[in-house]
């Protein structure tokens, strides 16, 4: 019962306003609550969303330099960099070199430029990801397997992705994606920021991270074997402490804005936005100046911006040297641009490719959506609006342009986009963003330096892996805290009255927080096993679309809608909620609950009956205590305690 209004919940009969049921209640509630846009098909979501964003915010987002401004872009130049040579040499492992550290900085450095310029949501970082790598290592399977040359066949399934992604702006398939909830976007940035943080300290279906190390057989030790006075275990210990030495020093220096360290706001303010720059230099040049006799792993870049396949023939269909080893020097490099038309005589693979294309576009539509969708929270003060059609059209035109020269395919990467917002955001000492300073600027010049990077390979081999794992680490563990997924995962350790403070502490019961936080944690698990189980590693895209319908109709099934609303709805749906149930907004007449189909927190605020209280006590708790705003009648609050 709530206002005083007597409803009988089996029935749904309100004596008040008449038949109210749970279910068209919960249809209400979520109607006038969606947030959602009508769709902007034929074209016209795009030409709306450059108006709202180019038209609009370009001048000013091409012209608000400052001092934040160079240190981010340092930043990112570093959390850009990193990635793009680390999956370029697995590019390269997996594709026999047909793709590898040079053609994902070019991939990088063009599509950032141009993304910067264009694009209408400028603070997104796209770039080489882990489930992209995987599917075009799945193509380059399918291609061996049907005898097809690899680059040819690779370029039609892009240009087919590209097709799929201009019908989804023009059509406005976009609009799906604001189906996703923070249940979908939490998982899916969970699992990011998982490989980044396993990718650093260990990944342990692969042999990637600092503690790998300390395994004799470790790939670099390998190579090191026939140098005399080679100790594995000291390049282990000194990787392990180059590693976590960055992470660590460039989350001490990032600390320091709010602390009574350095003599003004200035100079804190600097450290802190040149915190991750300062600890690279910082280890590299301990590295070469102090320990530079310890032969620890370097970069696997080559010494010349040219493609990476070196061709035994003029056929160039062989690696040199490991497919000819027998000639005494390559016969040249491949060429950028790919011949389309190189099929090996089986022109039928044109068509082909669109099957394989339909997944790849499920997994750069859902990565680029589900990116953008966390990036344009509310919670992050993002104010030059969306553009989601508008960037899938430029996104395509970057997946074709790759294709046809033989680079790799680029999405938005959620981790750096999240740390650029991050770090272009003033905060409050408690986490909260008060407004966030967006710009083209930081992502024009962070891939300026890159492209200028790919004529100083040289210079950038001079960095360690180990500090290129320990920038890995930093992001993850920065980005972490931020995940209110990995919040709810640490009540699984905590006393329950040692809970912080949180919207859904402070209403629900624990055991159904704990029930929401598992089913995540089920879902993140099956992401997981998918993608690193080759044969069906292809199928990766379809658990991530998945999570969309699971939320939308079976989490409905176990939670109500007070609970989804305070676990997965908007900060605006929560303040919402929370101002009503504080100021005891369901009174006698109960209109609001009539007229805008919006429910209290009539089941979020009955409690438990403890052992040695009886029910006449616990009603007794409920109906008395005045801040709750709700009254209860005897015969409601049994059917409620039995329910």
């Amino acid at each position: 019962t709530m206002g005083g209004d007597n409803i009988d919940y089996e029935s749904g009969e309100n004596d008040t306003h008449g038949p109210v049921t749970l279910k068209s209640q919960q249809s209400k509630f979520f109607k006038s609550h969606d947030n959602r846009q009508p769709s902007q098909m034929c074209g016209r979501g795009i030409v709306s969303d450059f108006r709202n964003t180019i038209g609009k915010h370009w001048v000013k987002e091409m012209t608000n330099f400052n001092t934040k401004t160079i240190a981010v872009s340092f930043f990112l130049f570093i959390a850009v960099i990193a990635p793009s040579i680390t999956f370029g040499a697995v590019y390269a492992k997996r594709t026999n070199n047909y793709m590898g550290a040079v053609e994902l900085l070019l991939a990088t450095a063009w599509c950032g430029i141009f993304y910067s310029l264009v694009s209408g949501m400028p603070m997104m970082i796209n770039g080489g990801t882990g489930p992209v790598l995987t599917f075009q290592s799945v193509t380059y399977e399918l291609a061996k397997s049907l005898d097809i040359p690899f680059l040819p066949f690779n370029a039609w399934v892009g240009i087919w992705v590209a097709i799929y992604m201009l019908l989804a702006g023009f059509f406005d398939l976009n609009r799906f994606i604001k189906y996703a909830t923070r249940f979908t976007d939490e998982i899916f940035a969970f699992l990011i920021i998982s490989i980044f943080i396993l990718d650093a300290l260990g990944n342990p279906v692969s042999n990637v991270g600092l503690f790998h190390y300390f395994n004799p057989d470790h790939q670099h030790h390998e190579k090191k074997e026939d140098v005399s006075d080679y100790d594995y275990m000291t390049v282990a210990f000194l990787s392990v402490i180059l590693g976590l030495g960055t992470a660590v020093f460039a989350m001490v220096l990032r600390g320091i804005k709010h602390s009574a360290f350095c003599c003004n706001d200035f100079v804190r303010s600097a450290v802190t936005d040149f915190s991750i720059t300062i600890s690279v230099v910082f280890f590299t040049l301990l590295k070469q100046v102090v320990f530079t006799d310890i032969k620890t792993e370097e970069l696997n870049v080559p010494d010349t911006f040219a493609p990476t396949f070196n061709c035994c023939t003029s056929t160039c269909t062989d690696y040199f040297p490991d497919d000819c080893p027998e000639l005494a020097e390559p016969y040249g490099r491949r060429d950028w641009f790919v011949n389309l038309f190189d099929l090996n005589g089986k022109q039928w693979a044109i068509f082909l490719a669109a099957g394989p294309a339909a997944l790849a576009f499920i997994l750069a539509f859902l990565d680029n959506g589900i990116t953008w969708h966390i990036v344009n929270h509310p919670s992050n003060k993002i104010t030059h609006g969306e553009a989601y059609n508008y960037d899938t059209v430029v996104s395509a035109f970057m997946v074709a342009v790759n294709s046809v020269i033989g680079l790799p395919w680029l999405v938005a990467s959620t981790v750096p986009c999240v740390m650029h917002v991050t770090a272009m955001s003033e905060k409050t000492k408690d986490g909260t963003t008060l407004s966030v300073q967006e710009s083209r600027l930081t992502g024009f010049f962070t891939h300026i330096l890159v492209m200028c990077s790919i004529l100083a390979l040289g210079v950038i081999k001079l960095i360690p892996l180990p500090v290129l794992y320990g920038v890995f680490l930093f992001m993850g563990l920065v980005a972490l805290p931020a995940q209110e997924f990995w919040q709810r995962i640490l009540l699984f350790f905590m006393q329950p009255e040692k809970y912080p403070s949180s919207c859904y502490t402070d209403h629900l019961r624990i055991k159904r927080i704990h029930l929401y936080t598992g089913i995540q944690i089920i879902f993140f698990g099956l992401l997981y096993v998918v993608k690193n189980i080759k044969p069906i590693a292809i199928a990766f895209p379809v658990m991530i679309l998945l999570c969309i319908p699971a939320r939308l109709y079976l989490l409905p099934k176990i939670f109500n809608y007070d609970e989804l609303a305070l676990l997965d709805g908007s900060p605006e749906k929560i303040e919402r909620w929370i101002e009503k149930s504080n100021d005891g907004a369901f009174d006698d007449n109960n209109d609001d609950y009539a007229d805008n189909g919006e429910l209290g927190p009539e089941t979020a605020f009955i409690p438990e009956v403890t052992a040695g209280q009886n029910e006449e006590e616990a009603l007794r708790m409920v109906t008395s205590d005045p801040d709750n705003g709700i009254e209860y009648t005897e015969g409601a609050f049994k059917a409620d305690a039995n329910e």
